[in-house]
Order: C-alpha cells, then structure tokens, then sequence
C-alpha cells in the first residue's frame, strides 16, 4: 500500500516543475547578414571556448575558418570589421559570429567581458586564426 502512494508523491513532485527550452538563436547568417557556408566534415569536432576580456581590452585582428555562436555572459562588447560594420553586445546577448572574416572585438564595460563561443570545425583544425598583420 506504501509504495503506491510514494510512486503517486513521487510523480507529483515530478511533474510540478517542468523544464524549458527556448531558441536564444537560430540563424542562417552571420551577425552582419552574410549567409553561412554549406559545407561538410570529415570527422567534425565540436569546441566550447569560455574567453574573458579584460575591462578596456582590445583582441587583435583574427577570423574564424569554422562556424561558430556565442553567449556574452558578462560585460559589453563591441565588434568591428574591416569594412566599417559594428556590434555592440551586451550582457546575456547570442550572436553568430562572422566566418572568414576579419574582426575584433573590444571591451567597452569596466567589468570582464566574459563570452562562451561554440565552434564546429574539422577535427584538430584551428577555429582561430590572427590577421597576417597581426602575427
């Protein structure tokens, strides 16, 4: 008789709470309106970086060989490419970063920019590569 009810309290305490899930992006273009690359992989490898920016810092000019997204998840950030086109994000904002593109970002909070990127590359290839000048 006793493991009935505690099966029925079981499954009300269960089933008060139910998990979410919403799209915080879904896009086939980057943040500056280029639509992504189709392209396959051999052995695709996933990547999560966690980079943190210091308050003022400015990254050097880089691009991304591989498709990647990310979550600002402190401070603010601006992004600037060659051709004149911006970004500000803020705290808490997604965004598809560019692809093949040359770009940097600058901290523009007084607190770390702290930002969470997924990238989906071949295996072991680089998801990160600085501008020639830059090197």
């Amino acid at each position: 008789m006793l493991k009935p009810l505690y099966s029925l309290f079981l499954m009300g305490a269960f089933s008060a709470t139910a998990a979410t899930s919403k799209d915080l992006i879904k896009s086939t273009e980057t943040w500056d309106g280029q639509t992504l690359p189709q392209y396959s992989l051999v052995q695709p490898e996933v990547t999560i970086k966690e980079i943190v920016i210091a308050p003022g810092e400015q990254l050097p000019w880089h691009q991304h060989p591989a498709i990647n997204a990310g979550i600002l998840l402190s401070g603010e950030l601006i992004v600037y490419t060659r051709d004149g086109k911006e970004k500000n994000l803020k705290a808490g904002e997604p965004l598809i970063e560019l692809f093949n593109t040359s770009h940097y970002g600058k901290n523009i909070s007084s607190e770390p920019a702290k930002i969470v990127v997924f990238y989906l590359a071949e295996k072991d290839a680089a998801v990160t590569v600085l501008d020639k000048e830059a090197e």
